[in-house]
């Protein structure tokens, strides 16, 4: 079959058998009118409905010629039966149109079998007229089914383009917004080429620019070349069809010939005959009429116009291809003239021949109900009738049919996805529960089975005043809400649902809060009993869950710009958190929200216990003793042995990290660089040199912990650092009521003199002192009692030389 698409521009002259391009290409004068009815197994149908014709048919013809109509036509029906076989003389019919009874009653005839294409004649009575007619379809029968084929495929792009351009008309007093949708929707439908630069323009130039270069509006339509497309033989197609399907005579895309009409008019011209003239008629049906369109006005002297026009194509039917726009669609029954969209059959639209199309649904008791349906190319699909709905008598959900005729033939159309109004409750996506946050504005997705159904959301706050929502429900089941709180208070919203055709309100309360927390990671290792979460506005949470353990919030903490909340549970058996699950942490916030933080159970940390710790004196002796045995001096070594219990053995890798409680001074010790020894595979000795490791300045409880890669262990207490100072001698007066002098280096490390244990007599030292001579109670049994600011807590005996005076 050679490619059509839209012929609308169609000029031809068809000479000696042959259709041929004139100059013109608007069909725009009006010609007479044909009444035709098709008659098959008892039915008659106008015309306008009918798309194709079968053997057996039997054709009611009557030409309405106006009364004072001079010249007298003769009208000859034809059918064909393809290009290389001429009809035989019996498919020729000649009607005198001035015959009074054909004028009265009109004529029948009846498609014979064979027939595959059917013409029209109407030409001027002469000598002779009937026969030379006769004569030139059986010499040349290719062209005739060419043209039958190309004024069909022309009447039909026609259609499609008037339907285009009336609606756009129609539209002329709408806004800016409206034009667009609809046309857009037009274009759609009917399968119309859209020039959205149009768009642009202001709106008094829209509607022009809409619908300027007819020529190259109507798009190709498949079902339409089907429909037209009648069969033939031979080997191949006439000079007419090869050339209309090459691109130099526009070819393709849209009408063929277009572009090049000129050139072809001049290439059969030398087809003429003196006696007739073929001209194009399209017949545009209305009921039971063809309205014939003239792109060349007829002459009545030698060579005479013939006008040519076609009749549908003698063939099977071929069903329109009508598909869904959105499969997935669901639709409201209740909702006043529901929109099915749909498309790919543009005919559909622009034409009768699909009529009596209803909705074919199914209801409760295995019946089905057919509710009226029209095709409404403006709105993009079918318009469904549904005022005689009982919406008690069908299911809330229900798959809808459309059905109908095509011409004599009956079709089923696409299914659609419908739903019943029916009280229904609404929930919020798990995903939404929290989400609306008073100071600003909301977007919420309820889920529920009548979304298709709603009509009106009305959102009212605790005070009743109403709250301006807007809602879209772009999938099934689901209801987009979005909702302005930049002026509310926390607390309750109540929320009406109306339906189309419900009577009472769905009702549902939603619930709307300050900024929440947010949660960013939670972190956990196997066996642990604490955990931490990372986030901002941690102060809200109350309480997490995690596989059923219940985490209090133990400490919180700022690092940066972020929270970190450290929890602890009192859950005797943790044994059900293993290493690499995938587990969801539930917080729960102090206003009731329940926020949910996906998290993976980290392996178990690195775990050391402490054995056996030895404190090593510094090269220089000093006159203070330490007051307990956690305390390390600056200038010591601590030896400390440690058992591994996570892993079971001592890495290679592992390391023990040392530092002060605030972190400002830390060390880790390693077997690589030998300040670990390993004993065996289980325990290490770990040697601390805190002047070398840590630097003058480190002073104050030491802790430490076990680090493996990444993980690390808790911390542990160690020993307590601390400065001794230099102390010499004291010197004391004769008289006991005299305090003394003690003499030495770094006395600003003391924080106080006692004589006895108790510090019943004592002497504080001022901060930055930076003398070398300190008055001091006068001392018992040789011994002076000092705390140092390092450990304070800590009481040290000093045994010193005590000497006179010194004058």
């Amino acid at each position: 079959m050679v490619s059509r698409v839209p012929l609308l521009p169609l000029v031809f002259v068809l000479i000696s058998g042959v259709l041929l391009w004139a100059d013109t290409a608007a069909f725009d004068l009006a010609g007479p009118k044909i009444e035709v009815r098709v008659t098959r197994a008892g039915k008659t149908l106008p015309i306008s409905k009918v798309p194709n014709l079968q053997a057996g048919d039997r054709l009611w013809i009557h030409p309405d010629m106006p009364d004072a109509q001079s010249v007298r036509f003769l009208m000859i029906p034809v059918f064909l039966r393809g290009s290389t076989n001429p009809p035989p003389e019996s498919w020729f019919t000649k009607v005198e149109t001035w015959n009074k009874h054909v004028r009265e009653e009109g004529i029948v005839i009846t498609v014979p079998q064979g027939a595959q294409q059917a013409l029209i004649f109407l030409a001027p009575q002469t000598g002779g007229d009937f026969s030379t007619l006769r004569a030139t379809v059986q010499g040349k029968p290719g062209a005739f089914v060419r043209a039958s084929q190309d004024l069909n495929q022309a009447s039909l792009d026609r259609s499609r383009l008037d339907k285009y351009l009336n609606a756009v008309k129609e539209m002329s007093s709408s806004d800016a917004t409206v034009l667009h949708d609809r046309s857009v929707l037009l274009a759609r439908s009917l399968n119309i080429k859209l020039d959205n630069d149009c768009f642009y323009k202001p709106r008094q130039q829209q509607e022009s620019c809409l619908t300027q270069n007819t020529d190259h509006l109507v798009l190709d339509d498949g079902h339409s070349q089907s429909m037209v497309a009648a069969l033939t033989t031979g080997s191949g197609p006439d000079l007419v069809g090869q050339l209309s399907s090459t691109r130099l005579a526009g070819g393709g895309a849209y009408s063929p010939y277009v572009g090049a009409v000129v050139d072809l008019a001049k290439m059969m011209e030398s087809f003429h005959t003196p006696e007739y003239r073929y001209i194009p008629a399209l017949a545009l049906p209305h009921r039971d009429e063809l309205n014939l369109k003239l792109n060349n006005p007829p002459s009545f002297r030698k060579p005479m116009s013939v006008m040519v026009l076609g009749l549908p194509a003698v063939e099977a039917p071929q069903l329109p291809p009508l598909r869904a726009v959105d499969a997935n669609q669901v639709l409201c029954l209740e909702k006043s003239s529901p929109l099915l969209a749909a498309e790919g059959a543009p005919v559909v639209f622009s034409t009768d021949y699909a009529h009596d199309l209803v909705l074919h649904i199914p209801d409760k008791s295995g019946h089905a109900i057919d509710l009226p349906a029209t095709t409404d190319a403006a709105r993009g699909g079918f318009a469904i009738e549904t005022h005689s709905i009982s919406p008690e008598k069908l299911e809330r959900e229900v798959i809808g049919t459309i059905r109908g005729n095509w011409g004599f033939d009956s079709f089923e159309g696409p299914a659609f996805h419908l739903q019943n109004s029916h009280p229904a409750s609404w929930t919020i996506a798990s995903a939404d529960e929290s989400a609306l946050i008073v100071g600003r504005e909301n977007t919420i997705h309820l889920k529920s089975d009548a979304t298709a159904c709603v009509d009106s959301v009305t959102l009212k706050n605790e005070q009743g005043r109403p709250i301006k929502a807007t809602w879209s429900s772009a999938a099934a089941n689901d209801l987009e809400l979005k909702v302005p709180l930049k002026d509310e208070s926390p607390g309750k919203i109540r929320m009406l649902v109306q339906q189309y055709g419900a009577g009472k309100s769905d009702e549902a309360e939603l619930h709307s809060y300050a900024e929440a927390a947010r949660l960013d990671k939670f972190t956990i290792n196997a066996g642990d009993s604490q955990a931490a979460l990372v986030g901002t506005r941690l102060d809200q949470v109350a309480a997490m869950e995690l596989n059923g353990i219940h985490f209090a919030p133990a400490e919180l903490s700022r690092k940066d710009t972020k929270d970190e909340l450290r929890l602890s549970t009192d859950a005797k058996d943790i044994s059900t958190l293993h290493a690499g699950d995938k587990v969801t942490a539930r917080a729960n916030l102090k206003d009731g929200r329940v926020l949910n933080l996906e998290a993976i159970i980290n392996p178990p940390r690195p775990k050391v216990t402490l054995l056996n710790k030895s404190v090593q004196p510094g090269p220089s002796p000093s006159a203070i003793q330490r007051g307990n045995q956690d305390e390390l001096p600056q200038d010591g070594k601590l030896l400390f042995f440690l058992k591994t219990e996570i892993p079971d053995t001592f890495s290679r890798t592992q390391k023990i990290e040392v530092a002060t409680v605030d972190a400002s001074y830390d060390v880790s010790l390693s077997l690589e660089d030998g300040s670990l020894v390993a004993q065996d595979a289980h325990i290490v000795m770990a040697t601390l040199d805190p002047l070398k490791s840590l630097g003058p300045s480190a002073f104050g409880p030491l802790r430490f912990r076990a680090v493996d890669g990444n993980a690390t262990g808790d911390w542990q207490p160690l020993a307590t650092l601390v400065r001794f100072p230099a102390l010499k001698e004291v010197h004391c007066p004769e008289s006991p009521d005299k305090q003394c002098v003690l003499s030495g280096a770094n006395l600003f490390l003391i924080s106080s003199v006692a004589s006895d244990p108790e510090f019943k007599h004592s002497v504080p030292v001022p901060e930055g002192f930076a003398d070398s001579t300190l008055s001091v109670p006068r001392p018992e049994n040789s011994l002076l009692y000092v705390k140092l600011r390092d450990n304070p807590s800590s009481v040290n005996p000093a045994a010193l030389p005590i000497l006179p005076e010194q004058r």
